[in-house]
């Protein structure tokens, strides 16, 4: 499964007054998060992934994307979350940095939102500092917190190595 995105860039401190923002949303170890869909190029259903030796615990490997080689990501690790089971094959976002691509793999890839900017707050206190160290901030929907990633600070310390 590929869906093909616009690729634009986005904004880095979430929609400005009186905009709406469009996140597609994701769910990792049972936590919905948010990327601007601007920075999204693909989303992919479960993929064969090559290894790659002495690679950190959050890179998962590498995939071919239409001839193209993609980093892919385990994020779990990044924000402090439990290994996913092997049973459950997981799906993956592909986003660009800098003119590379990283493929995050993540539970389950959700809908599209958009979000006002009224309901956008900055990332709480009470936020585990490891999701707020890659968080431009929050929503809350119908009793939860859609925590919105920001790729830069996400993927930043891969993409400098």
């Amino acid at each position: 499964m590929t869906a093909n995105l616009p690729a634009t860039t986005s904004k880095s401190a979430g929609p400005a007054a009186g905009d709406h923002e469009d996140l597609i949303t994701l769910t990792i170890a049972g936590q919905r998060f948010g990327i601007p869909v601007p920075r999204v190029q693909d989303v992919l259903g479960p993929q064969r992934i090559t290894r790659v030796p002495l690679a950190s615990s959050e890179i998962a490997g590498s995939l071919n994307l239409r001839g193209r080689i993609v980093t892919a990501v385990d994020v779990r690790p990044r924000l402090g979350l439990p290994a996913r089971s092997q049973d459950r094959p997981g799906m993956s976002v592909v986003v660009d940095l800098h003119g590379e691509l990283y493929s995050l793999m993540v539970d389950e890839v959700g809908e599209v939102l958009s979000l006002a900017a009224d309901g956008f707050e900055r990332a709480p206190a009470t936020l585990d500092p490891r999701w707020r160290d890659v968080s431009g901030g929050i929503h809350r929907l119908d009793g939860t917190l859609l925590v919105v990633l920001e790729i830069e600070r996400l993927l930043g310390s891969l993409a400098a190595a």
